[in-house]
């Protein structure tokens, strides 16, 4: 038997006229468990797609299992993003129905899903019960596919994979939405698999991995190099631009209080999601709201942006008035720039950068109108500084992940919000892009924009931060307005 599992050579492949990979080779031998590294946009996610046969390239690429292995003969690759359908088998969900279906029944729950993942792959569900614990989804059972945020999905793909234990398993941006503990927890898991036998390839940045991993290589201009992850360094081009001249300015406040919750309860049936919160931001302020996953981050901002029906029975205020006293959601998110993974998951990917960051102006989603010469301008401005310059006529769908991130970033802060709103901006993005975005969110908080940012980690937050809401199973833990720390974030 061949000690070569994975062996990739002279694999090339164009995408659009640009080349993606170029006469790329690569060996994976029995046992080796790696993780491929790489700037946004590198092909990274491309490789992985070939070497699962989900893409096509011209080059050969053989794998070879192992005939006396119990493990599964197969190559499984998990999706940096996770893709569900309702009941119905439609996938067209808008970005509100989150928080408006909870009562439908429009999607399958959490349990429901993988007793169906269970039988197609003639795995037995009893054994789903400890990852569950693991990862902190047991909880999440009855919920509804559609009810999940972020990080509960990227869970439930990953419970999927560790449960069927493939011979190898490729997963992309494993870490992505999970918070401290959960990616520790993932670990020991990977850890347990990979000495079972699963051979794994990990795609992304990150560097706390499993001890399970000990070859890393990484993609430049299209080849693969080996390296020493301790002395890695991605190159990425160093964005020189200036901040456009029309985000040098303070936001035209409409009041001094921004949000203000008095007692805010939200609860599905029986399950309460949010308890008895308190909390005042203030015209200028820039808080950093956490917990872990699943601990209401997402509900949270859901009552701020305007999208969640049961803010009308709660007593809350927004930009100095109290909700469900006359104004429509859009007159709400006139004072918003808002990004989040939902929102990119339900953006509608088919129109062009320009088109997409243009829509930011109306809080659309595509540009139906046209747009103005000052406008204009504003545009073309935010394009060059991100440096999508190349790509403004492209279609979103057909950038790489994080640079579709970019263009929602964009979109964002185009019309200078009063409040901005990052519930964790930065995934997909590699360390330049993140690097170069906080910078960017530190120059218009100086300039007194307000802030509301979810990060999990210190070195992927903006440095303006002053205040910090923190919680923990729906309840507030921590409410500091003297947030200075530099520890790392749970």
């Amino acid at each position: 038997m061949s000690n070569v599992s994975v062996n990739i050579h002279h694999l090339n492949l164009n995408y659009q006229q640009k080349l993606v990979l170029r006469d790329l080779d690569w060996t994976i031998n029995r046992g080796e468990n790696w993780v491929l590294s790489g700037a946004s946009g590198s092909g990274k996610t491309t490789l992985a797609k070939v070497i699962a046969g989900l893409q096509s390239a011209i080059g050969e690429v053989t794998i070879n299992f192992d005939t006396e292995s119990k493990l599964p003969a197969q190559t499984l690759y998990v999706e940096s993003w996770y893709q569900f359908k309702n009941l119905e088998g439609v996938a067209n969900f808008y970005y509100q129905q989150r928080y408006t279906s909870q009562q439908a029944k429009e999607t399958l729950t959490v349990y429901a899903e993988l007793v169906h993942y269970g039988k197609a792959n003639h795995i037995d569900i009893n054994e789903v019960e400890d990852l569950l614990t693991a990862l902190d989804f047991a909880p999440f059972k009855n919920s509804q596919l559609i009810e999940l945020s972020s990080g509960e999905h990227k869970k439930l793909q990953l419970i999927k994979a560790l449960w069927l234990r493939p011979q190898l398993l490729i997963i992309d941006q494993p870490y992505t939405g999970l918070d401290v503990r959960s990616r520790q927890n993932l670990n020991i898991l990977l850890d347990e698999i990979a000495a079972q036998g699963v051979q794994l390839i990990l795609i992304g940045n990150d560097t706390a991995l499993p001890s399970s991993i000990h070859r890393y290589a990484v993609i430049t201009e299209g080849k693969l190099n080996e390296v020493d992850m301790l002395s890695q360094t991605i190159a990425t081009e160093k964005i020189t631009a200036t901040v456009p001249n029309f985000l040098s300015t303070s936001p035209i406040y409409t009041s001094t209080q921004i949000v203000k919750m008095v007692d805010v309860n939200i609860s599905y049936g029986e399950k309460q999601v949010l308890k008895n919160i308190n909390w005042e931001v203030k015209a200028g302020e820039k808080w950093l709201l956490q917990g872990h996953n699943g601990s209401g981050k997402s509900t949270l901002l859901s009552l701020v942006n305007g999208d969640h029906p049961q803010s009308y029975a709660n007593t809350l205020y927004l930009f100095g008035q109290k909700r469900g006293s006359g104004e429509s959601i859009w007159d709400i998110k006139q004072h918003i720039g808002l990004i989040s993974p939902e929102f990119h998951w339900y953006f509608d990917a088919s129109s062009t950068v320009w088109q997409s960051i243009a829509s930011g102006f109306f809080d659309s989603v595509g540009l139906f109108c046209e747009l103005g010469y000052e406008k204009n301008n504003q545009v073309n401005e935010l394009i060059e500084y991100f440096g999508l310059t190349a790509s403004k006529n492209e279609l979103l769908n057909t950038l790489p992940l994080g640079k579709q991130r970019l263009v929602l970033l964009a979109r964002t802060i185009i019309k200078n919000p009063e409040l901005l709103i990052l519930d964790e901006p930065c995934q997909g993005l590699d360390q330049q892009q993140t690097q170069h975005f906080n910078q960017l969110v530190d120059e218009l908080c100086n300039n007194g924009m307000t802030l509301i940012y979810v990060g999990h980690f210190e070195a992927q937050l903006p440095s303006c931060l002053t205040h910090q809401l923190q919680l923990h199973q729906g309840e507030v833990v921590s409410y500091d307005k003297t947030y200075r720390t530099q520890k790392e974030l749970a």
